[in-house]
């Protein structure tokens, strides 16, 4: 199991690294949502993978928590968003 926590630890964090670099370089606002969507969820699948790998059930209803914010603030912003003018 300490493999395998690892291995996705590692994985999370470069796909952390990936999307930071798209929130701060995105052409537009929708790419930027998008990405800090995508770091909310990998944000929750860290939390996931910790509460696996410990075997602390307290954390899961801070995931689930997590991601229904990421999921409502993404769709705010896309509903108010004003559009990107090049």
């Amino acid at each position: 199991m300490t493999v395998v926590a690892v291995v996705a630890g590692v994985l999370l964090a470069v796909a952390a690294l990936l999307v930071s670099y798209r929130i701060l370089a995105g052409p537009g606002t929708l790419d930027r949502v998008i990405g800090i969507d995508s770091l909310v969820g990998i944000a929750a699948a860290g939390f996931a993978i910790w509460a696996a790998y410990s075997d602390d059930t307290t954390v899961v209803a801070g995931v689930v928590a997590l991601a229904l914010v990421g999921f409502l603030g993404s769709a705010a912003v896309t509903r108010f968003r004003v559009r990107d003018d090049r």
